[in-house]
This record gives structure tokens, sequence and C-alpha cells, in this order.
């Protein structure tokens, strides 16, 4: 795909596009309780627009291993604020990373330009409220859910499985009026997947391009990472670029990521060398 629309603004998608991570929660893997304050918040999304973030994805329930859900209430008192301030702010791509519903529409009535959905649109009322948007969609593969998806992993074909699973949701979405170049689809690295399950859809991302569709990787301080190189969240940085590099040479477009100037650096270098094949 090339140009896409994204509520007001518009993002190339021939050419990487790097999707800073804004998590407003306090229990989030990485980084919980860095930015649950509202100034906090803007100061890391400046910061992260001047490093060459063109999205910045507003979460506001972790989805880590073991996490348990948050309220409605809770979940639209953290994210709704910090969307709307962040439009009245900066002329940026801003995403919900949500399941819900009402996340999902009041998101969007603060110029919200994505809806980022570990869980595909399969809530009550999330497909329904996505449509309604008229915005693209990020379609995340999970096996189980947040509390449980770490525990035993099992696929008898993880490849196979993972993108019929991604297709029959785009199916859903373009069935209600979705055009294809509006959904992104994300294998869903480190959700419900060992290593070895990672590093085969890392490998694949060429065959999910195949159908056309966009894909949207997030492999950041992931625990694959710390898995094949023994490091600690805060020492992933090189595996996650290497993670990132590899997804870009296989056709990767978003990258969804906690260190945005390292990535743009070398996702501007790939790009251009890329371009001269």
């Amino acid at each position: 795909m090339a140009v896409t629309i994204f509520g007001d603004k518009s993002l190339d998608l021939s050419r990487p596009q790097i999707m800073g991570i804004l998590n407003v929660t306090p229990d989030s893997f990485s980084d919980g309780g860095s930015f649950s304050n509202l100034d906090d918040a803007l100061f890391q999304t400046q910061k992260m627009l001047s490093e060459g973030a063109s999205i910045i994805d507003v979460g506001g329930e972790s989805t880590r291993p073991g996490a348990s859900p948050v309220s409605l209430e809770e979940e639209l008192g953290r994210v709704i604020p910090v969307v709307a301030a962040i439009k009245s702010r900066f002329d940026v791509v801003v995403s919900v990373d949500t399941s819900s519903a009402q996340v999902m529409t009041e998101g969007a009535k603060q110029g919200a330009g994505l809806i980022n959905d570990v869980r595909a649109l399969t809530r009550d009322g999330a497909l329904d409220a996505a449509v309604e948007t008229g915005l693209p969609v990020c379609l995340m593969h999970m096996q189980g859910s947040p509390e449980s998806m770490q525990m035993n992993p099992n696929y008898s074909a993880v490849y196979n499985e993972v993108i019929s699973f991604l297709l029959e949701r785009a199916r859903v979405c373009q069935a209600l009026g979705m055009k294809p170049e509006q959904i992104l689809l994300d294998p869903g690295i480190g959700f419900g997947k060992t290593l070895e399950h990672n590093l085969e859809l890392l490998n694949n991302i060429d065959q999910i391009l195949s159908h056309d569709f966009d894909v949207l990787i997030g492999a950041s301080r992931k625990s694959m990472i710390g898995q094949v190189l023994n490091a600690d969240v805060q020492d992933r940085l090189f595996g996650t670029l290497g993670a990132h590099a590899a997804a870009f040479s296989k056709g990767a477009s978003i990258f969804r990521v906690h260190d945005v100037k390292p990535h743009h650096d070398m996702l501007e270098l790939m790009y251009r060398i890329k371009r001269e094949e």
C-alpha cells in the first residue's frame, strides 16, 4: 500500500513509519507509571516527535503477560484527556491502543487517527464502534488473554493459525465497509507465543504482505529479545533494533517502539539503501 489516511493526516506507508509508545498506565512491562501524569505524557510526546515518530500510540490498559483488565471508566480517564491534549498541541497521528468500544468512539471524537486493538475487535461492540469511526484499524493476533497468554502457548502451525485469524478478522471488517488500505495486520509478537513462534512469525512477514495488507510490528523490549540475548528489559535496545531491521527487510511498514531516535536513524538509512535497489 502507499498513502493511508489516518483521520486528519496522511502517512506514506511505502516508507517506514515509527509509532512511539505512550503508556499512560501504572503497570506496563517496560515503562509503567512513567507517563501517567499529563505533563509527563506531553513531554514524552514532544520528545518522540522530535526524534522522528509519526504516530503516538496512547494506551490506558496494560497488556503485559499476567496483566488484569481495568474498568472502562479508568481506561477512559487515562486515555481520553491525553489524546485530546496531544491533538490540541501537536500535528501528529494519535493511535488509541484499546479493545473497548467506548474508548474507540471517544478517542475518535478527540481526534485520534488509528485504532490499535490487541484483541482484533472481538470485544462486544468493538467492531461496530471501529467501523463507525471511519478510522483505520490495526488488528493483532493474541492467543488467549493477557492474564493467561504466556502460560502455555501452543500451535500446530503458528504462521498458518495466526494469518488465518488475521485474514478472517480483516474479512469481517471489509464486509462492514472498511477498505483494505484501512486495515493493518500485526502478528502479535510476544502475545501468546514462545520464542520459536515469534522468530517464525518475524521470518514470515513477507508472506503476510502477500495478502495485500500493511504490517505493523511491535517487538520493542519484548521477552523474546531477553531470551535470545539474556538481557533485562532496559538492556534490549540493540536486540529490538535487530528484530525491527529484520522486519523492515521483510516489508513491515509501521514499527511500534519505545526508543524512537535509534529506530529513526536505523530505518531511514535502511530505507535509503533499499530505495537504490
